[in-house]
């Protein structure tokens, strides 16, 4: 007999439109992915001088990145929360108009200061975008469908990744480099008109309650462990008291952030859910990948753009490769893990990120520009087939109607692990970096002396002014910047194979069959 399921739990309606919906809700997605993607091209150009860019130091820039990463991170849960009891359409438009008037903001921000501000109202838009798409996808698919649409919402991303560097290279070659924030704008209009028209809305039945002392704790804590990271970077010093008091501070708020979620009877963070070993290890791949990826993404750009010359553009085009193998291979990574199961497919995904990571540590000035594309090739498909099993294990290891906070969970450690890879790798960079080129800065005038090891930029800066003297200047900083990506990159190499350990030993050896006959609690929508 013909079950009926399909249009008892999703109105007919939307079940017929689901495909045009996930398209708009894939808009969302990229952009947001595309203001970071776009952002890691215009690295070089905001941290050169006025009036090409804001002169920001390298801290700035990782505070402009960190800024926004982290308010999103930290805002994911209760932006989950209010999409199940507001309902999702609702957040999803509000939040991308937010977005939008952070980016018009960001454009014009005249220092690095305001622009760390803007990026941090950007991210409050974006913290509730994110968790509504893959909430609203999850409402809208059968379970049987879910796999193939959450593919295809991966890919997306690998869109937005190809879509951020060309379009942020293409803009600075011919605007002034607040065209990379200006651009969110009509794309934000264009998804607003959509998802108004196609977009139904839903929520949970039964939300859960609010949770600002939680959000805050979370968002304290990580802001005070990321910042005393990224200032023992700058310092070059790790054992400086400032340092290790801002760090010990937020390990302590983060714990009283544990404590007091595992104690409250409404948590941002439902800790009872990591219980579950197969739940707990796709987090934990999800935030070691993104950890490793996101401190390759940084020092990249300068390795292309400060090492090898290459203009913002050529740059954005360099990454396509990355971008396309993701867009091939997300939306077919499900039939990888059909017939090899998650664990394999995981794990075999986070050895070949660390392999590639382990690349990097072999460039040199004169590598021939075909590896490191070949590199970024194989750095997406690792990428592709991370991401889909572990966000299809997540989003189905919660009942439907808490899809808002599987969602914002899953980007949650994402988010934070890339946050926590930019600090972390961003500062044994610029430590490395800093203790190489230190013995070299001997004939500058004292005052100029600590600018200049700050980052390679900073000392190719100094060169400029120089004029001719600053020439001998150049060699030594290539030299150094090579040889803190190197140690960057072997980090980023434990770093995955450490995830690889993780995924080997506790997820599933063969993708979860649906069960028919499981209760799921009904979808509450309306078509609009």
């Amino acid at each position: 007999m013909t079950t009926s399921v399909p249009a008892s739990r999703i109105p007919e309606a939307v079940h017929r439109r689901r495909w045009a919906i996930l398209g708009v809700l894939m808009l969302s997605l990229i952009i947001v992915v595309l203001d970071n993607s776009i952002l890691n091209v215009a690295i070089k150009t905001i941290s050169s001088p006025a009036p090409t860019g804001l002169g920001a130091t390298q801290s700035q820039i990782e505070w402009a990145i960190n800024a926004y990463t982290l308010v999103f991170a930290g805002l994911l849960f209760t932006a989950g929360l209010v999409g199940d009891r507001l309902g999702r359409k609702k957040v999803l438009l509000g939040g991308i108009i937010v977005f939008g008037i952070g980016s018009a903001l960001a454009a014009e921000s005249g220092s690095p200061d305001q622009l760390i501000a803007f990026r941090a109202l950007m991210a409050l838009g974006a913290a509730f975008v994110m968790p509504a798409t893959l909430a609203v996808l999850m409402n809208i698919f059968e379970r049987n469908e879910q796999p193939k649409a959450i593919g295809i919402w991966a890919g997306g991303v690998g869109l937005a990744i190809a879509i951020g560097p060309i379009t942020g290279g293409a803009l600075l070659d011919h605007f002034w480099w607040g065209s990379v924030f200006l651009i969110n704008v009509p794309i934000v209009l264009i998804a607003l008109a959509l998802m108004v028209w196609l977009v139904p809305d839903s929520r949970d039945p039964k939300p859960g309650r609010l949770d600002p002392v939680g959000v805050v704790l979370s968002v304290v804590g990580l802001v005070l462990l990321v910042y005393g990271i990224i200032k023992g970077g700058e310092l070059a010093d790790f054992t400086d008291p400032k340092v290790l008091a801002t760090i010990g501070a937020g390990l302590v708020v983060l714990a009283g952030f544990v404590i007091f979620e595992k104690r409250s009877d409404h948590p941002s963070l439902d800790v009872t859910y990591f219980k579950n070993k197969v739940f707990s290890a796709a987090m934990a791949a999800i935030a070691l990948v993104f950890f490793a990826l996101m401190g390759v993404t940084f020092f990249s750009v300068f390795y292309t753009q400060s090492v090898r010359g290459y203009s913002p553009l050529q740059s954005g085009l360099l990454m396509l490769p990355l971008a396309a193998a993701q867009m091939i291979f997300a939306p077919r990574a499900r039939l990888v893990v059909e017939r090899f199961g998650n664990k394999a497919t995981t794990t075999a995904g986070l050895v070949l990120i660390a392999a590639t990571l382990a690349a990097f540590a072999t460039f040199e000035a004169d590598t021939p520009i075909w590896l490191l594309e070949v590199i970024f090739f194989l750095m997406g498909t690792g990428m592709a087939h991370i991401m889909t099993p572990t966000s299809v294990v997540i989003m189905q290891a919660l009942p439907r109607e808490k899809a808002g906070s599987a969602s914002a969970l899953s980007n949650t450690f994402r988010q934070v692990g890339g946050a926590l890879g930019i600090a972390v790798l961003g500062s044994v960079l610029s430590t490395a970096y800093r203790n190489g080129i230190e013995g070299k800065l001997g004939l500058l005038p004292p005052g100029l002396r600590g600018t200049a090891g700050e980052s390679i930029e900073a000392t190719l800066g100094v060169a400029e002014k120089l004029g001719a003297p600053g020439k001998a200047l150049i060699d030594p900083a290539n030299d150094a910047f090579l040889h803190a990506m190197h140690v960057t990159a072997l980090c980023g190499t434990g770093v995955a194979l450490i995830g690889a350990v993780v995924t080997a030993l506790f997820l599933p050896g063969r993708q979860p069959v649906d069960q028919e006959g499981e209760k799921e609690p009904e979808l509450v929508a309306a078509a609009d």
